[in-house]
């Protein structure tokens, strides 16, 4: 079956055993050791071991691949490419270098109206490396289902979730809409806290590192209800590990060959991608495990910054990423999230107006900014999962629009 290939190699059986630093090393005498899941996590990783974990996240989970079809679409370089940008940020004024080094960015590309102004690659990286995306992952899961809407396999987005995944039925996701779910608003109680071993979230990696298929579905459809579905905003890896399952459910196949059908195999990219799967023939985990190149990532922008449209031919319902992108209303407050994007939401005339990223710990980004036609596509290799970095991102994306105009 298409995209249908596994890996998992010895550090993962190393993960998965003794959660130890791996110790393998290439045939040029360098170190191949990768770390673990929870050291990356807890922010406990050396900046290398870091910088080859984010290259190697495949050597951690099994992975199916998203098969990437025919021949690369080549990305033109601008004429007048983009070669520095000074801004303020946190009341200091800094440069492109001073980010770059500061905010641990490991790849930089900036494409302007589809055309390179800018490509970086630090920390070993190159053209041909692939990097885990963290949870730029949920913003591809999303956009999944409005791919499903479109092929209708699933009929609404205001269809309740238990319709696609019944086992979900006499929990915390009872009368949860799909739109609710993407707006991670389901009010399930959920804790996010990466560092904390009692969370939420790593009670899921814990469940993903025993490698049982289904045990982060029950998990989720054991959740107590915190608030009433629609009325609040909960950060959850859980909420787009359902998102992942309904896509499953709803269209009869593997999201990563879905992915591959609908976008990836059609959008000339440079190599296949891989995804973490739950297990062996499991789930993928729709929240993580995203592992591309990076101007794959930047074409992936550049679909979304297209309105989803490829060849001609819409991928997702009119105006999907208007909405995906935009803040939403939940109890007469306004939440600066979309359906697993996150709107900028800056002032009116600002470069950053109406600009929206997929984004990821550690500093990853996919950056879309329809009025300006500019997408960034960021690694990072941050110390920490979270937390404020040297330089404020979106100082930067601003910036670097203000230099293109």
């Amino acid at each position: 079956m298409q995209g249908s290939t596994w890996k998992i190699g010895t550090a993962a059986l190393c993960c998965f055993s003794a959660l130890q630093v791996g110790s393998a090393y290439g045939l040029d005498g360098r170190s191949d050791a990768i770390g673990s899941v929870q050291q990356a996590y807890d922010g406990r990783l050396t900046p290398d071991l870091q910088a080859n974990t984010f290259r190697n996240i495949d050597r951690l989970f099994p992975t199916r691949t998203v098969n990437r079809g025919g021949a690369a679409a080549q990305l033109e370089a601008l004429p007048k490419p983009l070669t520095d940008v000074k801004f303020q940020s946190n009341s200091r004024t800094v440069d492109l270098f001073d980010y770059l080094s500061l905010n641990r960015v490991a790849g930089l590309l900036v494409l302007k109206d589809g055309k390179i102004a800018y490509e970086d690659y630090e920390l070993g990286n190159n053209e041909a490396t692939r990097w885990m995306s963290m949870s730029v992952a949920k913003s591809i899961s999303s956009t999944l289902v409005g791919a499903a809407i479109k092929d209708g396999f699933i009929k609404s987005i205001d269809d309740p979730v238990t319709r696609y995944l019944p086992e979900l039925a006499g929990g915390a996701y009872d009368g949860v809409s799909v739109r609710n779910l993407l707006q991670m608003a389901s009010g399930a109680k959920w804790d996010e806290t990466y560092t904390d071993p009692k969370s939420d979230r790593r009670h899921m990696l814990e469940l993903q590192l025993e490698g049982n298929p289904g045990t982060i579905l029950a998990m989720m459809a054991k959740l107590p209800r915190a608030h009433e579905p629609g009325t609040a905003w909960n950060y959850s890896t859980g909420e787009t590990h359902l998102v992942g399952a309904l896509v499953r459910a709803a269209v009869g196949r593997p999201v990563s060959v879905y992915l591959s059908e609908k976008i990836w195999s059609k959008l000339g990219m440079e190599q296949d991608a891989t995804w973490w799967v739950e297990s062996p023939n499991g789930l993928e985990v729709g929240g993580s495990g995203f592992s591309a190149t990076l101007r794959d990532y930047a074409r992936f922008g550049q679909f979304v910054l297209n309105k989803g449209v490829i060849n001609g031919e819409s991928v997702v319902p009119d105006g999907w990423f208007e909405q995906a992108g935009s803040p939403k209303e939940l109890s007469g407050k306004t939440v600066n999230y979309g359906y697993m994007w996150w709107p900028l939401g800056a002032p009116a005339g600002t470069p950053n107006e109406g600009a929206f990223t997929a984004r990821g710990i550690f500093g990853q980004y996919v950056y879309v900014n329809p009025r300006e036609r500019v997408v960034i596509a960021q690694w990072g290799a941050r110390s920490k999962p979270t937390g404020a970095p040297p330089v404020v991102d979106a100082d930067f994306f601003a910036a670097v629009v203000s230099a293109l105009r």
